[in-house]
Formats: structure tokens, C-alpha cells, sequence
């Protein structure tokens, strides 16, 4: 585990180091585009955050061939090199594609080339383990297909999900942690080797997005473009197809005791198959609904629009925030509800635990506009919007006054030193990508 962590932690010290000359290189390098009908920002931002993102993905896996006890990985697979090459070759094409806006349909033929590539390099889906029927040997023609589409669905879903100042990081990290938790109880408990790359991969993704989290949240100073988007996106699918079909029941001793604790036992084989679903569940659903949406107008699916599920949370009245935050929670309860189920199925208060936060996160999603009030007590620790001022009908009243007094008097003269209060959400307030007052989207119907 401590080597993990160091990989980790240098991973993320190399990314959060990186992004700031970055995001000077890409003002520079003029990587800002302008803003957009579906953009939520109201400033250009620069983009190529992407860039920080790959060196701190090759400095995770450099320190982790330089550890003794993680070295063995390297020379008994060639997966981290598939890894890295694909990697490298999405990378480069996010690049391009962030600086000067290549076609749809050309990222596209990228994506399966990158997909390719690793293929080629023996990162594949050798079988799978289908409930009621067992492990099921895949041809290479069978393995080579689903391993390009579940790249591509990958990338694209998390593509898609990037529309908020770190909603993409965020989402991907919480959903990689439960990922290496799945991952490193596979290798540790039942000793099955096959889980190592995928640990690996993702305690490296992890440091990748808490690296660029940092630069990223609202609001953010630069974005990841679709050179960090789809490079997380490669690199989570990576560890997904790693670790589908390694599983041997044999090896993990599965078969003994009775029938039905059989069943119970087997859960963890059959997690491979859920596992990926519900690390981009709502990115999936985004991607799905999205694709639905656009063909039914007579529009091309890569065609740009607002109708995603984190501009719907803004247009209902969510600020920018708690729409990041709701997306998070979501997320989380997807990812570890699965983790749960498969260390212990049996149990019914998983079951009942998830219900209950399914309906707090319904709760969350009927009340864009209620704000808590904290104590007196705990004002000091939250944000200025969550405190409760005393002495604010109080200035209320006394501005009430001083603007009658004026009216009476007839109208001041500002003085010179005295400048106009600026209304908040304007552009230009906040940062980068200051966000306006709620009703800031016009009705679509």
C-alpha cells in the first residue's frame, strides 16, 4: 500500500507543479478559445491542462518501475507500456484537437487507434465471466472489439461530462478510488497477480486528478481540454479491461460450502462486469441520453448542445457549486454501492443504506434554492453565503434612511475616491469563469 501512495502522491505533486507554466504556455501558445453557445463560463479560459496530466502520468509510472515491490509488474506484463502508448497517442491528438478544433469523426478514428494499440500490446479482454454459465473464452476478433468499444465508450462518456469547472477530475477520481479498493482487495486477499496493473493504474489515475483538481475547481484557471479529458478517460478504461477477465475462480477458492453461500461468494467474480458500468454510469447515461436527444432532432450525435445532465441542474435554479457537488454524490454512491455489495452481498442494510441515500440525493435535486443557515457558533468555518447576519437589516435600514435623506436633499455627488459596487456574477468578478445569477439560461421550450 505505501508504494501505491508514494506513486500516487508523486503523481500528484508532478501534475499540480506542471499546470500552472501550462496554463502560461497554452495563453501563449493562444489555446484560449471563445466562448460558445453551450459554454458556461463567461471568459476564455485557457485549455491544454491535458499536457500537466501526461507528464504526471509518466511520472507515476517511472517511479513505480524504480520501486522494488512494484517492479515485478513491468517485467511480468506489458501492460503499463500498452498504457503509455496509447495513452500518448490520444494525448497527442487531444492536443491537437484543444489548440485547433480537429472534426469529430477524425478524434473518433484516434480514439480506436489509441484503442488499437494497446490491443496490439496484449492489453485486451482475453474472457469474461458471465453469472449462470461461468468464464467464457473470448476469440481475438471477440476480445479486440468489445476492448475498442469499451475504450471508446469510456472516453467519450467522460468527454462528455466535462462541463463544469472539476466535474470530469472530480467524478473520475471518486469513482478510481473505489475502483483501487476493488482492485487491491482482488490482489491482496485472493493473491491474484492479474489485479496489479490495474491497481497500479489506478492509483495513478487518482494523483492525475487530484493533481489537476486544485486549477480546475470553481472557478477554474485553466481547463483539461480534451487532451486531459480523454486521457483520464483512456486511463480508466485501461485499468477496467486490466483487471475483466483476470479473475480465476479457482485460484480465489469460490466453490465450497453450500449452494447458496456459493452464490454469495461468487459476487466478487461477477464485479468485473459491473465494476466499469458503474465507474461511468453517469457518464454513460449522459452520453446515452445525449445521443438520443441530438438524433431525434435530426442532428448529428457529436453535434454540440446545453441538454446535459450538469446544464439541466443549472437551468432548475443549482448554482455552479452544489451542481458540481450533486454530481459528486451521485457518483460516490454509484461506485461504493457497488464496492459494498461485493465485499458483503448478503447484507440487507447495503440495500437499505443506498435507498436512503438515493432519496437524500432526490431531496438535493427538488431544492435548488434552499440554503442552509448554519449555528452562530460554526459561522467562522463555512463560506459567507451559509452565515447568518445579524447586522444585515440592520444596514438594510439604515441604507433605507440615507437613500430617503439623499431623495430629500436632491442627488449627491459621488466623491472621486468612491468607486460603484460591482454586482456579483458579472464577468470578470470571480475569476476565469465567473458564473452569473441562476436565471442566466434562457427556456428552451
Amino acid at each position: 500500500m505505501r508504494e501505491y501512495l508514494l506513486t500516487l502522491c508523486i503523481t500528484a505533486a508532478v501534475t499540480y507543479l506542471l499546470t500552472g507554466p501550462v496554463r502560461k504556455f497554452a495563453i501563449v501558445a493562444g489555446a484560449m478559445p471563445e466562448i460558445r453557445a453551450r459554454d458556461v463560463h463567461r471568459e476564455p479560459t485557457p485549455r491544454l491542462g491535458g499536457i500537466a496530466m501526461f507528464f504526471g502520468l509518466c511520472a507515476g509510472l517511472l517511479v513505480a518501475d524504480h520501486l522494488s515491490s512494484l517492479n515485478w509488474v513491468f517485467e511480468k506484463s506489458n501492460e503499463p507500456r500498452a498504457l503509455l502508448s496509447g495513452a500518448a497517442l490520444i494525448w497527442l491528438i487531444g492536443v491537437l484537437d484543444d489548440k485547433f478544433e480537429i472534426d469529430a469523426l477524425i478524434k473518433l478514428g484516434g480514439q480506436m487507434i489509441a484503442a488499437g494499440v494497446m490491443v496490439m500490446q496484449g492489453l485486451t479482454i482475453l474472457w469474461l465471466p458471465i453469472p449462470g454459465v461461468g468464464n467464457v473464452a473470448l476469440t481475438q476478433w471477440q476480445g479486440t472489439l468489445l476492448t475498442v468499444a469499451l475504450v471508446v465508450i469510456t472516453i467519450n462518456a467522460v468527454n462528455f461530462v466535462d462541463g463544469l469547472d472539476g466535474l470530469a477530475a472530480g467524478m473520475v477520481c471518486i469513482a478510481t478510488v473505489a475502483f483501487f479498493l476493488y482492485a487491491y482487495r482482488v490482489w491482496v486477499s485472493y493473491g491474484i497477480e492479474a489485479a496489479a496493473p490495474a491497481t497500479l493504474f489506478a492509483s495513478i489515475l487518482m494523483g492525475m486528478c487530484l493533481g489537476f483538481l486544485p486549477h480546475n475547481m470553481h472557478p477554474a484557471r485553466i481547463f483539461m481540454g480534451d487532451s486531459g479529458s480523454m486521457l483520464i478517460g483512456l486511463v480508466l478504461a485501461a485499468g477496467a479491461i486490466s483487471i475483466t477477465g483476470q479473475v480465476d475462480p479457482d485460484v480465489m477458492n469460490l466453490f465450497s460450502g453450500s449452494e447458496r453461500a456459493t452464490v454469495h461468494q461468487m459476487v466478487p467474480v461477477y464485479i468485473p462486469l459491473l465494476m466499469p458500468l458503474t465507474i461511468i454510469a453517469i457518464p454513460a447515461a449522459d452520453l446515452v441520453l445525449a445521443i438520443v436527444r441530438r438524433t431525434w432532432r435530426g442532428q448529428s450525435p457529436f453535434a454540440a448542445d446545453r441538454g446535459h445532465l450538469h446544464h439541466r441542474l443549472l437551468e432548475i435554479g443549482h448554482s455552479h457549486s452544489r451542481a458540481v457537488l450533486i454530481m459528486y454524490f451521485w457518483s460516490a454512491l454509484i461506485a461504493f454501492g457497488a464496492l459494498a455489495y461485493s465485499v458483503n452481498s448478503a447484507s440487507m442494510w447495503i440495500v437499505l443504506g443506498v435507498v436512503f441515500l438515493s432519496a437524500v440525493g432526490l431531496v438535493l435535486l427538488l431544492l435548488p434554492r434552499f440554503t442552509p443557515r448554519v449555528p452562530v457558533w460554526a459561522q467562522r468555518f463555512v463560506p459567507p453565503r451559509y452565515r447568518r447576519r445579524r447586522a444585515a437589516a440592520a444596514a438594510a435600514a439604515e441604507a433605507e434612511l440615507a437613500m430617503e435623506a439623499a431623495a430629500q436633499d436632491g442627488p449627491a455627488e459621488p466623491e472621486s475616491d468612491e468607486r460603484a459596487p460591482v454586482t456579483a456574477g458579472v464577468s470578470g468578478v470571480n475569476g476565469a469563469t465567473a458564473i452569473g445569477t441562476r436565471g442566466r439560461f434562457p427556456d428552451r421550450s
